[in-house]
């Protein structure tokens, strides 16, 4: 993608938005070829039913077979009147939005409200040469403005006005915006490999389309397909005279076939995704550009940042990688959380990933953190739940197997060990500026956030919690990822709980909170 090309849009006719805006004032068009982006759109919420009518139409009768072209003609019209109905411009310091004609709806969305600009290039929009651009603010329920689509010269530049305009508003500068764009990381393609290798996002497509199966009726199928498959395979082998040996060694060989197999789709998935991984900055915005067939762009402030989070699991260690991502205050939607500016390292060298934290975090001194592990006896805590799913799981195993079920048992010792070496390893720290949390052993993570950006601190206690004469201090920001870990410190002696939580709340009492 390149940003050359005269930009779009006229320079503002006044230095303030007024506040009697017209819908005369947003005076250009999508791309000509937008309805057809739109219809598409449109037909992958259609697709199903479409489909239903064409396939499971009454033979014979033409009108009822007609019906599916009758839809997608219908839908080709409401593409075509949404391209003739809207329009956009810039007044002041604010972009104006109109669509609709008989029933109008006019937008005013000032610059400095727009936190995140995202450009989004499918294949068939890189075949265009347009883009579709989104507008999203923060804790919105859904984009400010969704643009379907932009020629691509106009969309850069529209991105470009707007990240000018936005932080002009926001620090009160001009100009901010027009330096140039040093790139903090860029992934070449040896290091996509490795993110392919050490994900498994090949598995999570493996498993939603054998859900996807089963859930459209193909069980039977999988069932007799297994069933022939293993018939034939025992066949085979009983005229081989294959022993109990060969049996164990091709099922081993089975397994390690499909793991590849996985494994190379991940790779896959992972050029799709991330080739050409860049990640700039402009002034106090990051840009983040990624993927192969289709282009992915999206920016947002650095204030916009609430929490931050190291990942390193087994397989980031045998690489010697560590992946790190953010949660941004962002349209509350669903697939817009998705499309947020989120991973700012998908994968990247220890160093890498201190030094963007230390660039980007440059007062909350992370690599001068001190940590507070906590006490030996933690382990207990982090044992003790697995005991009645082990106990569980060997009289189910007893009960099935005689006394072989007994081997049940030999989770525990692992159990124990696993445990111990998770506590020693959970800790905490505390800087004026930040508060940080580590934990794990097999798969280790580190969440922290800048105090400023707490919105709330809660002290629970469980009746373990009482037993044992502990607490846990839950933290929690803006923009939090449902499925990410937590921000918490789990198993404090009370007292340093309570002694932890009233020093937060004084600080936070004492200054604004930052979005």
């Amino acid at each position: 993608m390149t940003s050359e090309g005269p930009p779009p849009l006229p320079p503002p006719p006044t230095p303030s938005p007024s506040p009697d805006v017209s819908a005369r004032d947003a005076d250009h068009r999508l791309h000509p070829m937008s309805w057809l982006f739109v219809l598409v759109q449109q037909l992958k919420s259609f697709i199903v039913p479409l489909g239903a009518i064409l396939v499971f139409g009454r033979r014979g009768d033409n009108m009822y077979e007609l019906w599916g072209l009758v839809g997608v003609g219908v839908l080709v019209v409401i593409s075509l009147w949404q391209y003739f109905t809207y329009r956009y411009g810039v007044v002041g310091e604010a972009l104006v939005v109109r669509s609709g004609l008989l029933e109008r709806s006019l937008r005013v969305i000032p610059f400095a409200r727009i936190h995140n600009v995202a450009l989004q290039q499918h294949l068939l929009h890189r075949l265009f040469g347009v883009a579709e651009v989104r507008l999203e603010s923060a804790g919105g329920q859904k984009p400010e403005a969704e643009m379907r689509v932009l020629k691509l010269d106009d969309a850069l530049a529209l991105e470009r006005l707007i990240r000018r305009r936005a932080g002009a508003a926001a620090t009160g500068e001009t100009g901010v915006g027009d330096e140039p764009s040093p790139v903090l990381l860029h992934l070449p393609p040896g290091e996509v490999l490795r993110l392919g290798l050490i994900s498994n996002r090949g598995m999570v497509v493996v498993a939603a389309a054998t859900a996807a199966f089963f859930q459209f009726g193909g069980d039977d199928a999988i069932e007799g397909f297994a069933e022939a498959g293993v018939r034939n395979a025992v066949g085979w082998a009983g005229e081989h005279h294959y022993g109990t040996v060969d049996y164990a060694l091709a099922a081993a060989a089975l397994v390690l076939v499909l793991l590849v197999m996985v494994r190379a789709l991940s790779v896959v998935l992972a050029f799709l995704q991330y080739h050409g991984f860049t990640l700039s900055e402009q002034g106090r915005r990051l840009t983040v550009e990624r993927g192969l067939l289709g282009r992915w762009r999206t920016s947002a402030s650095r204030r916009r940042i609430q929490a931050w989070t190291l990942r390193e699991g087994l397989l980031h260690r045998l690489f010697r990688r560590r992946s790190l991502e953010v949660d941004t205050a962002v349209s509350q939607e669903g697939h817009q959380q998705q499309r947020a500016l989120r991973e700012l390292a998908p994968v990247a060298t220890p160093a890498d990933c201190d030094a963007l934290v230390e660039h980007l975090l440059p007062q909350a001194g992370w690599g001068a953190l001190e940590w507070r592990p906590l006490p030996a006896r933690t382990w207990w805590r982090l044992f003790l739940p697995v005991v009645p799913f082990c106990l569980l799981l060997t009289a189910l195993l007893y009960w099935r197997f005689d006394g072989w079920g007994l081997l049940g048992l030999a989770w525990l010792p692992w159990a124990v060990f696993k445990s111990r070496q998770h506590a020693r390893r959970i800790g905490h720290a505390l800087s004026g500026e930040l508060i940080a949390v580590r934990e794990g052993w097999w798969s280790r993570h580190w969440r922290f956030a800048e105090i400023d950006k707490l919105q709330a601190l809660q002290l629970t206690r469980s009746p373990m919690d009482r037993r044992w004469g502990t607490a846990t201090l839950r933290l929690d920001t803006a923009g939090a990822n449902a499925l990410g870990p937590p921000l918490r410190i789990r198993f404090l002696p009370v007292d340093d709980a309570r002694a932890l939580h009233d020093r937060l709340a004084e600080t936070l009492s004492t200054r604004p909170l930052r979005w």
